[in-house]
Formats: structure tokens, C-alpha cells, sequence
């Protein structure tokens, strides 16, 4: 082939959500989403990307005309790239969607079928496939029939799925259909599935607080048959998991001044889901209130348990689910349990606990 092509695979960009709807930084939220999508384009720019790939769900919801002029605009000023997008399930092109007749930017192509078409860019010697949502849910597995057309050069598929209700996915014949790469959208954490073939690319910015962890867009490169992906962190904060250890000695200042270390060890623009695990004193209790006030904090959750004898644990759970685990661990330590053991009876219990709250 010669020369590198490059693009850039975003998906499940979400303009018009409103993460954490109610918090104080709920709209600060709303227009980060349209920032960092924003930077991506100028990303592309300054990177000269040859493609940027856009796997569905650009918006959380059916997009206003003046929504698709604000996009359309940024797409526009691209001097490089082309521009390749599917609707996914939260932006679907029901009947009455401005999605179905807007006039885009010359650079720009939209996948609107609801069958797989393709679009060949010959200077690039690649072609892309995909097609668009007409529903909420498609429960068909439509990606597994799939495969390139035999021209030369690289080809690849955009595709919105995953789960049950939206186009699952047979991930091994997939892998082996053909396409050089797969582009996927639909799943908010970002994955490699097959290295350098099948990746999500993941949310550009995390939406909700299961959106945990690091969240960006994969840049990759094509060169003599050859596809290299990588990686990059983007966005502009996190939701972080916070758990606290709390022992028969601990004091809720004393909590509260570690997670405040915290907050600003892992950085105070993230977002914090805060658990209290461990031993408490029976009659102490964690005002966690004015906790909220140290940073963007979401949640908090005192899964601590009173630091009473293992006959009152069992008498208080009797033959519920945590009941079994105390007769469990009395079996395997013989009737007694180390102050070692007990510990770790408070976290296995916080973890039951936890999962019967969810």
C-alpha cells in the first residue's frame, strides 16, 4: 500500500446526556460531553487522521436539527479526515429523526441503512462498512453473516452491539469473518477483543458511575497489510471506587481525613463511590453527611459491621445467606476465629451485604 492510514475509533459519545442528573456538577457534566467531543476533532486535525470512525451513539437521544448544525460544523472544518457514523440504539433513526434527511458536510458519511452498506475510499485503499439502528433493540445477531468484499487494501466494520437486546455478538466468528479491523460501539469500557482486530473503543467520557476506570478513543494505523492500534486516555475525569477500612479502633475523623488523602492523591475534578468496610465499635456510628463536602462525591456506603462476638452474628443472621458464611468459616477454623479471621468474616459480610443492596 505505502503510505500509513489513519484514523481515529470513537464511540457511545452521548451529546445531550446529563451524567449524574441532581449533582451539583451534573451540567458542568452535560457540556464536558460536548468538550470532549470538541477535542476529538481537533485531535483528528492535528493528528491528520485519514478516518474518524464513530461506532453509534454519538447522541444519548433522538438529536435536535440545531444539535446536528453544532456537530456538522466541527465536522466541516476537518481539512483531513473523513468522517464515518452509525446510529446506535440511543440515537436510532425512528421515523420522525432529524437524523433521516439532515445534509451533511461533504466530508461526512452517515451509514443510515438498516442493512450493511459500505463506503470506499480509494486514495485510502479502504473501505468501511456498517449500518444504522431503526429501533431501540435488535435482538437478531445481524454481524454474523458478515464479511469484506474481496477488493485489496484494508476494510473495516462499524458495529453497535453486544448484549441481547442490541445485536449480540458471536465474537469468535466475528473475529474471523475477515474485516481487518472491527470497530465496536455499545459498551462503555473499553476492551481489546482481539489485539489489533476487534476493540471497543469504549465511552469518550464516562457516562454514568458504572462507567468506571480510564475512558478515551483507539487510534490505529494500516501499513502494508499490517493494522497497529493503541489506546489513549481522553477524558476529562473518572468515577473511582474509594473503599475504607475500618477497624475497632478507627474514628469517623479519622476516615474522614484518609479519604480526603485520597481524593487528592487520585485527583479532585474525579468522581468518588465511597464503601466503609471492616469492624466498628458496636456503638459507634459514621456521620458521613459532611464527608460530601471534600470533593465530587457520589455516594456513600457504611458497610462496616459492629465488632460483636461470632455467637451474636449468628444468632442476628440465623440461616440467611450471611448466617451460612459465619457456619462456613466456624467449620474451617475449628469453632474459633483469630482476630486475622474475624477481619475478614467483617469484609465477607460488607461484600454479602453490599451485593443484597444491588
Amino acid at each position: 500500500m505505502g503510505e500509513t492510514m489513519r484514523f481515529i475509533h470513537i464511540a457511545d459519545v452521548h451529546l445531550g446526556a446529563v451524567p449524574d442528573k441532581g449533582q451539583p456538577w451534573s451540567q458542568t457534566r452535560a457540556q464536558e460531553l460536548w468538550k470532549s467531543f470538541q477535542r476529538v476533532i481537533r485531535e483528528a486535525e492535528r493528528e491528520q487522521a485519514d478516518l474518524l470512525l464513530i461506532a453509534g451513539d454519538l447522541f444519548h437521544r433522538q438529536p435536535l436539527v440545531r444539535e446536528l448544525k453544532e456537530v456538522n460544523y466541527l465536522f466541516g472544518r476537518l481539512s483531513r479526515t473523513q468522517v464515518v457514523l452509525i446510529a446506535g440504539n440511543h440515537d436510532y433513526l425512528h421515523r420522525d429523526s432529524p437524523f433521516r434527511n439532515f445534509e451533511w458536510a461533504e466530508n461526512v458519511i452517515f451509514l443510515d441503512s438498516p442493512e450493511c452498506e459500505s463506503v470506499c475510499f480509494r486514495q485510502l485503499e479502504t473501505t468501511v462498512y456498517g449500518f444504522s439502528y431503526y429501533n431501540r433493540e435488535i435482538t437478531e445477531p445481524l454481524y454474523d453473516d458478515l464479511e469484506p468484499d474481496d477488493a485489496p487494501g484494508c476494510h473495516i466494520l462499524l458495529a453497535h452491539g453486544g448484549d441481547e437486546r442490541h445485536i449480540p455478538i458471536d465474537k469468535k466468528r466475528l473475529a474471523a469473518s475477515g474485516f481487518d479491523y472491527i470497530a465496536l460501539g455499545h459498551i462503555h469500557k473499553p476492551q481489546m477483543l482481539v489485539e489489533n482486530k476487534m476493540a471497543y473503543s469504549g465511552a469518550l467520557e464516562p457516562v454514568d458511575s458504572n462507567d468506571t476506570g480510564v475512558h478515551g478513543y483507539i487510534l490505529g494505523e494500516y501499513e502494508d497489510g499490517r493494522l497497529s492500534t493503541e489506546f489513549v486516555p481522553f477524558a476529562s475525569r473518572e468515577y473511582i471506587q474509594i473503599s475504607l477500612e475500618s477497624t475497632l479502633e478507627t474514628t469517623g475523623y479519622g476516615l474522614q481525613e484518609q479519604l480526603s488523602r485520597e481524593i487528592a492523591a487520585d485527583g479532585a475534578q474525579n468522581i468518588y463511590k465511597v464503601d466503609i468496610i471492616g469492624l466498628r465499635e458496636p456503638e459507634m456510628a459514621y456521620h458521613t453527611e459532611e464527608w460530601y463536602e471534600l470533593g465530587n462525591i457520589l455516594e456513600i456506603h457504611d458497610l462496616t459491621e459492629p465488632g460483636f462476638s461470632i455467637e451474636e452474628l449468628r444468632r442476628q443472621h440465623g440461616r440467611d445467606l450471611i448466617g451460612r458464611y459465619i457456619e462456613k468459616l466456624l467449620q474451617n477454623e475449628g469453632g474459633e476465629v483469630s482476630p486475622v479471621r474475624q477481619q475478614a468474616l467483617a469484609y465477607g459480610i460488607a461484600a454479602l451485604k453490599k451485593t443484597q443492596k444491588r
